[in-house]
């Protein structure tokens, strides 16, 4: 091989070898508490990404994990309520929970973290979720509920893959939603910066 033909190469590989520096790895699942999170989700014909995932807990037990995927990461509160474009907050049951328990935790999270007007505005939106937890009988072991937000259309739950309840229209309330994690009171504080990708808690 000639001097020059083999600096040629010599170019040629170093040149690949920048290029691939410059290339951003596939991200992993993320695996909390043997539940494992893609790194991307669906939603209305949009690919999200993973912001964060974590698990329940109350007292010394392990609740469910739960994880936020939007088009972008953020890591402020309000980033994350003001994101454009559809969102899912993906939950999976680590333990047996009656429809009572899992609605009256619910509705605790959404009291704490709303106002009194917000109450009296989503009250319509609140009882159609109401009407879903009524129509579930209990939330299994390993059972998967799903709440997308999609532009144009609303909130819409599923639970292991199957539409449950109906459409509601307000972001508001989605937001109302998501603020049970992350607003200022959430019902875990270790829960919300692991939602926010370890970000600030704003």
């Amino acid at each position: 091989m000639t001097i020059t033909r083999r600096k040629i190469m010599q170019g040629a590989a170093a040149a690949v070898l920048l290029a691939s520096a410059f290339v951003q790895p596939a991200l992993a699942a993320v695996e909390v508490a043997g539940v494992k999170f893609a790194d991307t989700a669906n939603v209305g014909g949009q690919e999200l990404k993973l912001n964060g995932a974590g698990v329940r807990t109350k007292i010394v037990f392990k609740v469910y994990a739960v994880g936020f995927y939007l088009q972008e990461h953020k890591t402020a509160v309000q980033d994350v309520l003001n994101a454009a474009g559809p969102r899912r907050i993906q939950l999976v049951s680590l333990r047996d929970l009656t429809s009572d328990e899992f609605g009256q935790a619910f509705m605790a999270g959404l009291n704490a973290n709303t106002t009194a007007d917000e109450r009296t505005k989503y009250l319509p939106q609140t009882k159609v979720f109401g009407e879903m937890f009524g129509a579930i009988p209990a939330l299994k072991k390993g059972d998967v509920l799903i709440v997308d937000w999609v532009p144009n259309q609303g909130t819409l739950c599923t639970l292991n893959g199957k539409k449950v309840g109906e459409v509601v229209p307000d972001v508001g309330f989605y937001n109302a939603i998501m603020k049970i994690w992350i607003g200022d009171k959430p019902v875990d504080s270790s829960l919300k910066p692991k939602l926010l990708g370890g970000g600030e808690q704003k």
